[in-house]
Formats: structure tokens, sequence, C-alpha cells
């Protein structure tokens, strides 16, 4: 069985830093195109940042230059770093494992940006 589970969500100031961790089971987070998402009230789910299995990263330009995916293939965790938060970045922020036709996501952790 499959588990994607996000953790360290939560409440900052505008300008302020968050780290989200994306812990998986059941897969190798290396084989897959891993990436976050963010859902905003009332707004469709958007790509944030990607890591493929070779190592591409991909941003959305609404957050190049602030926000940073990693991958940890020892603990199969993925991380997302957000830095110069905005209170447009408020959203639940969702992780994704992809490989061809398999699409996994976590439950999702709460960002809430106070301006």
């Amino acid at each position: 069985q499959v588990q994607l589970v996000e953790s360290g969500g939560g409440l900052v100031q505008a300008g302020g830093s968050l780290s989200l961790s994306c812990a998986a089971s059941g897969i190798i987070i290396s084989r897959y195109t891993m990436g976050w998402y963010r859902q905003a009230p009332g707004k469709q789910r958007e790509l944030v940042p990607t890591i493929t299995s070779g190592g591409t990263t991909t941003s959305a330009d609404s957050v190049k230059g602030r926000f940073t995916i990693s991958r940890d293939s020892a603990n199969n965790t993925v991380y997302l770093q957000m830095n110069r938060l905005k209170p447009e970045d408020t959203a639940v922020y969702y992780c994704n494992a992809r490989l061809w036709t398999l699409s996994y996501w976590g439950q999702g952790t709460q960002v809430t940006v106070s301006s």
C-alpha cells in the first residue's frame, strides 16, 4: 500500500520560511517524479515544484527563487523549502508521486501566511 504523509505546515508571517516533508512508503521515490501541489480556497490545484527520477527540478513562476524541492532517497522523503513566503502562498500543500499512469497523493498540509 502506497502512503505519502506530509508534515511541516503551519502559520507563518509574510517573509518567513517553512519546510514541508513528504515521507513515502510503498514506493521508491527516486523512481518517480515527485511534486508538490497546492490548492487555495476556491482555486484549482496548481503545481508548485517537481523533481524527476533523474533529479531535474522545475518550478512554477510564482515560486521560482523562493521554493526549493529536494529528495532524500535514503529516507524516502521529499522536502519543500519555502522562503520569503507571501500571503498568496496560503493553501493546502499536497505531495504527489507520478510514474507513467500511476499517481499517488498525500492528505495535504495547511500552510497559512499572515500579512
